[in-house]
């Protein structure tokens, strides 16, 4: 996804917002073009609006560009949260998690009222695990005995390193096992169940009936995907 189509998408995003709401801002890439359309719309309109962000890199950001910053504990009923996602299925169901965030992305999205997913045309993946593999968050004491019950699901699983190959740690303190499923994951929701139960699982990036509305940026154009029933 070009820089381009990631701000057209974060704009069109972006619309969905109006004055007095509660907003949660996501993380990542695209999430970061978003908060910066908003910070501009609240500079140029008087747009007045709380956030409660999905990371402290998005939270930095946020402040930077003036926007109002709160917790969860402040603003426990989101309105809308704006988020990208890295596969998104016929469904509108999703995998998340490649920038880390994963678990306070789905905790906001669980408060919100309505969540809009921001994409490019690549994400679009018949079947989840096709083409991102799924993050698993876990508590550090209990990785190694996550790692071998994900290996029990079938898919490759290796321990997320940083940039300076070190364990990658999230804001919560936690490690992330990656899990590569080489055909796909064929049931989301049974897969789901399954690797909540696992001991020392705190998250994973199953987004399944979360996105109410997903924009695809593609070639300088915007396609906006509404799940049925919503």
């Amino acid at each position: 996804m070009s820089d381009r189509d990631k701000e057209l998408a974060a704009r069109r995003a972006v619309e969905y917002v109006v004055d007095g709401m509660v907003v949660g801002l996501g993380t990542g890439s695209t999430a970061d073009f978003a908060i910066r359309a908003l910070g501009e719309r609240a500079r140029s309109e008087g747009l007045e609006v709380r956030c409660v962000p999905t990371s402290l890199a998005s939270a930095r950001l946020g402040e930077q560009v003036g926007l109002d910053i709160r917790s969860l504990e402040d603003c426990p009923a989101v309105d809308l949260t704006i988020d990208g996602a890295d596969e998104v299925d016929p469904g509108l169901d999703l995998i998340k998690g490649l920038g880390g965030a994963l678990l306070r992305e789905k905790i906001v999205a669980g408060a919100s009222g309505r969540v809009v997913i921001i994409v490019d045309a690549s994400k679009r993946v018949g079947r989840l695990g096709t083409r991102s593999p799924l993050p698993v968050e876990v508590v550090p004491f209990a990785w190694t005995l996550a790692r071998k019950r994900l290996m029990d699901l079938g898919p490759q699983v290796e321990r997320r390193p940083d940039p300076q190959g070190q364990p990658f740690v999230t804001d919560n303190g936690n490690f992330i096992l990656d899990c590569q499923f080489p055909e796909g994951i064929a049931d989301p929701a049974d897969t789901e169940r399954r690797i909540d139960g696992i001991p020392g699982v705190v998250g994973n990036g199953f987004f399944i009936g979360i996105a109410d509305t997903v924009v695809v940026g593609d070639d300088g154009r915007c396609r906006v995907l509404e799940r049925e029933g919503r």
